[in-house]
């Protein structure tokens, strides 16, 4: 394969609608179309479990009636929506989010993210992830705690040149391959040179070239978002060996933001495609070395006026924030079936490494499940961090779980206790064994949620029905057959016993 990156330049169209501006209308977003010589209209909306999901109108047949009457479309081929006797769905464009798609160069079309109605009643979804950002946002605002919730994560990914995985009756493997990744420190010739430059295990943090080999297409990923209208603060290679990344967007809104992170997968995804090369957000891709979490910075605001922050605070933080993270860590069990929503999450969170794992905060300390950064004293970078989410999250779920979290701190003023300051690896067991932890597994989590959801069905953001749907999804589609297949790894502990 060429150096030289396999991107066409037409792939950053520039043609991003900037997300401060004023709401566009449908007949805006068709004139935008027309300016740009679109010939095609793409509709993308989110299923349950957090993928988009997308058809192609030719623009001859979408006119301004999209934005105010729907397109239909089949919701019982989508996961976690409709039975097939109750299919008929219809999809109502976002105007605000109208772009030009980079990935479909040979045509210029239009991309548009939708939310969900059904075509009976004509109410929104209660099953639409979108809809449930959109209630939480609403919600925060009635109960007159905040106007707005400000959300930045830090979804880190994998880069590798190649994956292989199978699993049926008679085997079940998988093989990853990284030309970065130090396994082939030894590879014999097969072709190409052995240039011996890599990242050992966990030494992945911030080398410069040749060590980091990804600077170039994370540029490329990079550009494509700003083209796009997201603002990128950082990228930078992460501590794992084998290509692991991170690219930073600066916080936005709730359902903005969750907007923003779905859109960055998809252009991570394809600007890796376009290179002969595939990324993964799976959590923990590579043993014994450093899983990808995804950290979900976050704070409330009434106008411009930071409500985290209070100088005489522990760690500059205001009492409502400390109120604000005793919820996540009360409600984090139950949490976590939604911001770190698969059986591989738990290979991640597992106790006695770098995890997040204890249900503690403090200042700087990076195991513990909140952290609050200390780069800046600035009233407006006062925020919490919560550590333990993964980028497999569906974003507009687990934003909006977060958030009623923190709002049922603030409402009943939980106190998150005395901030852990020390090394927690440094305690001694007895000590340890007074430091709640994340659950063990995802079933876990899931029986957590089951337990405890009443914070979620203020104001009746989340619904009982989808998060009985959703608690079955998991438990049908993942955990059971993840838990009835032998692990490989089965064979080597048992097989001569």
């Amino acid at each position: 394969m060429s150096d030289k990156l396999n991107v066409p330049s037409e792939s950053l169209p520039g043609g991003g609608l900037s997300p401060a501006a004023t709401p566009m209308t449908g007949a805006d977003a068709l004139e935008f179309a027309k300016m740009r010589k679109v010939a095609q209209v793409d509709l993308k909306f989110v299923d349950l479990p957090g993928q988009w999901q997308h058809f192609t109108v030719p623009i001859n047949q979408f006119g301004e009636d999209a934005f105010t009457e729907g397109v239909g479309f089949d919701g019982s081929s989508i996961r976690g929506f409709q039975a097939i006797q109750e299919s008929d769905m219809l999809l109502f464009p976002d105007p605000t989010t109208a772009t030009i798609d980079p990935f479909t160069t040979s045509v210029p079309t239009l991309s548009l993210i939708c939310n969900v109605k059904d075509p009976i009643s004509g109410a929104a979804y209660s099953r639409d992830p979108r809809y449930v950002a959109q209630k939480a946002e609403a919600y925060l605002k009635t109960t007159g705690i905040a106007d707005a919730a400000f959300f930045g994560p830090e979804a880190e990914f994998f880069v590798f040149d190649g994956v292989r995985f199978d699993q049926n009756q008679y085997s079940g493997y998988y093989f990853i391959d990284s030309d970065e990744g130090v396994w082939n420190s030894g590879r014999q010739n097969d072709g190409k040179p052995n240039l011996g430059h890599r990242p050992r295990y966990k030494e992945g943090y911030f080398p410069v070239a040749p060590l980091d080999s990804l600077q170039e297409i994370r540029t490329q990923m990079t550009m494509t978002l700003i083209a796009l209208g997201i603002d990128v603060e950082t990228h930078h290679h992460e501590v794992a060996t084998g290509g692991q990344c991170e690219i930073d967007m600066r916080f936005n809104t709730l359902t903005r933001m969750a907007d923003q992170l779905l859109t960055y997968k998809y252009v991570i995804h394809n600007v890796a495609q376009r290179n002969g090369k595939t990324a993964t957000f799976m959590p923990k891709p590579l043993f014994a070395d450093n899983g990808s979490g995804m950290h979900v910075h976050q704070s409330l605001w009434n106008g411009d006026t930071p409500l985290f922050a209070d100088p005489k605070g522990y760690a500059g933080l205001s009492e409502m924030a400390r109120y604000y993270i005793g919820g996540l860590l009360q409600h984090a069990p139950a949490l976590l079936s939604l911001t770190s929503p698969t059986t591989n999450s738990y290979r991640r969170l597992v106790p006695g490494y770098e995890a997040p794992v204890n249900l503690v905060y403090s200042q700087r300390n990076r195991s513990a499940a909140c952290r609050i950064p200390m780069y800046s004293q600035n009233p407006k970078a006062k925020r919490a961090e919560f550590r333990c989410p993964d980028p497999l999250a569906n974003p507009y779920l687990a934003f909006s779980a977060m958030l009623m979290a923190g709002i049922d701190g603030i409402q009943n003023k939980i106190d998150p206790g005395e901030p852990m300051d020390t090394d927690i690896f440094e305690l001694s067991p007895e000590e340890k064994a007074k430091v709640r932890t994340v659950p063990g597994s995802l079933d876990e989590a899931l029986e957590a949620l089951e337990n405890d959801h009443a914070f979620l069905l203020k104001g009746g953001v989340f619904t009982t029905d989808l998060l009985e749907v959703y608690i079955a999804y998991k438990r049908s589609r993942e955990i059971d057959p993840v838990r009835l297949r032998p692990h490989p790894y089965e064979f080597y502990l048992y097989y001569e016993l």
